[in-house]
């Protein structure tokens, strides 16, 4: 195993993070920008698995995993979402945090 395995494992687990991220913004707001994130996250999350995949089975082929890890990450960042933080801290945007809005409040 090369250190590169580490990094492909830390770059799949950044996309899912982002993912799941997405996906509680967009079910505690419900704004449509953040459900098409939602929903593409899991095919950015799925190329990720693959890249980690390719890298941990097929020494020859790191940097294509690599690639592909790189790809999904720039994928899910890369998404047009509405502006939901106004004066959160870093950590709270960090985990997601924002108050629920949606107008179908239970």
């Amino acid at each position: 195993m090369t250190y590169l395995i580490y990094v492909a494992m830390f770059g799949a687990g950044a996309t899912i993070f982002l993912w799941l991220r997405d996906a509680r913004i967009f079910f505690r707001t419900g704004l449509a920008g953040y459900r098409k994130a939602a929903y593409m996250g899991v095919l950015y999350g799925a190329l990720a698995g693959l890249g980690l995949q390719i890298t941990y089975r097929v020494p020859d082929f790191e940097i294509l995993g690599l690639g592909l890890i790189l790809a999904g990450i720039y994928l899910v960042t890369n998404q047009k979402k509405e502006k939901v933080w106004k004066n959160e801290t870093t950590f709270q945007r960090f985990l997601g945090s924002v108050p629920i809005n949606r107008t179908n409040k239970k």
